[in-house]
């Protein structure tokens, strides 16, 4: 049984820095694309980055870079988010997926595990 549990989520300050985690079991971890999405009260969910099996390629949506840093640590079968510079528009709750391909994607529809997702909430 596959399962994607994030962690790290919570209620900060603009300007401060969180990690979210996420931990993998129940697949091979270094066998799939990872990502992270997330959601805002009353919007869709979006895609936030995305890493490639191995970690040695990352991509973002375009509001997140160089603030966000996500990467892998496949003898861990963990995810990271790293967010820096947090803005009150980055409140949502935030998934991790799985996605058993080759190469990056923000679509959603590619993606074929989901965690449950934890809540960052950042204060003006």
């Amino acid at each position: 049984q596959v399962q994607l549990v994030e962690s790290g989520g919570g209620l900060v300050q603009a300007g401060v820095s969180l990690r979210l985690s996420c931990a993998a079991s129940g697949l091979t971890f270094s066998n799939y694309v990872m990502g992270w999405f997330r959601q805002a009260p009353g919007k869709e969910r979006e895609f936030v980055a995305a890493i490639t099996r191995s970690g040695g390629s990352t991509y973002y949506r375009d509001s997140v870079k160089g603030r966000f840093t996500i990467s892998r640590d496949n003898a861990k079968n963990t995810m990271y988010l790293q967010m820096n510079s947090l803005k009150p528009e980055d409140t949502a709750v935030y998934y991790c997926a799985a996605d058993f391909g080759y190469y990056t994607s923000s679509n959603p529809d590619e993606y074929d595990y989901w965690g449950q997702g934890t809540q960052v909430t950042v204060s003006s």
